[in-house]
């Protein structure tokens, strides 16, 4: 669990709500017409965006954003050198059902064993990296759309809201629940873009860009297993990408 997602979103709508609250309750922000336009509109709107299955698949992504995957590029090194260590001495047979952290590590060490070369090894790996980086904007783009349309269909909802009070002068009754809807359309598409959305886009990026470097760095040390290179060469070359601490501490250990 990402508590800095948790804790987050939690604390932004906690304090809207005390603001509402505050304010004599949360009963005169809900209306009914206003979630179905903005909410009900949005999701229809966003589906339309994109294949179904891509749709579908982006609510597994925005989880992500609460319970990211753990990749610890510290321990991938680590297992790395050892790995290195063992290939340069007892060859890459010796590599076939070694443990290693996750399945694109696992995928590049067995293409090590079956005997591919440097460069078919990086070619198929960086395709993979492509392939991932794609699967992931898909997504991303699912989540962007919410916090685009999002904003517009409240505006949409505060123009519908517009021409029913304008269309009902003559009834006093009417003008306050046609009110409601015009200004609370606004306020939930500005809650759904950058409060629901808009932090939840950034994290996944950030996430993508890291599981990127992680699987690049990854790449970089089994070049260094099929060159023969050293176990001291591929920490060197893999830690900068690690934290001038972290890099310290590896050297230590």
């Amino acid at each position: 669990m990402d508590l800095a997602s948790l804790i987050g979103f939690l604390g932004a709508v906690g304090f809207i709500l005390g603001a509402m609250i505050s304010g004599g309750g949360v009963g005169p922000f809900i209306d009914v017409p206003s979630i179905l336009i903005v909410f009900g509109g949005t999701f229809f709107a966003v589906m339309y965006t994109a294949p179904l299955p891509t749709f579908l698949g982006s609510f597994g992504a925005m989880g992500k954003a609460f319970l990211p995957p753990v990749k610890k590029m510290d321990v991938m090194i680590k297992r790395m050198v050892e790995l290195s260590a063992i290939a340069r001495k007892d060859g890459m047979m010796a590599l076939e059902g070694q443990a290693v952290p996750d399945k694109f590590f696992e995928k590049g060490l067995q293409m090590l064993v079956d005997g591919a070369d440097e460069k078919k090894l990086v070619s198929q790996l960086t395709a993979e990296i492509k392939s991932m980086k794609g699967r992931h904007a898909a997504n991303q783009g699912c989540v962007k759309a919410w916090i685009d349309i999002a904003p517009a269909m409240g505006m949409i909802g505060t123009l519908v809201g517009l021409v029913l009070m304008l269309g009902n002068m003559g009834d006093p009754k009417s003008i306050g629940p046609a009110m409601a809807v015009a200004l609370l359309t606004t306020l939930y598409g500005a809650f759904i873009a950058n409060v629901m959305f808009m932090p939840m886009l950034t994290k996944l990026e950030k996430y993508t860009e890291y599981e990127a470097t992680y699987r690049e760095a990854v790449v970089e040390g089994l070049r260094g297993i099929a060159r023969g290179e050293s176990p001291r060469n591929i920490q060197d070359q893999m830690a900068t990408n690690l934290p001038p601490k972290m890099q310290a501490k590896l050297e230590a250990a």
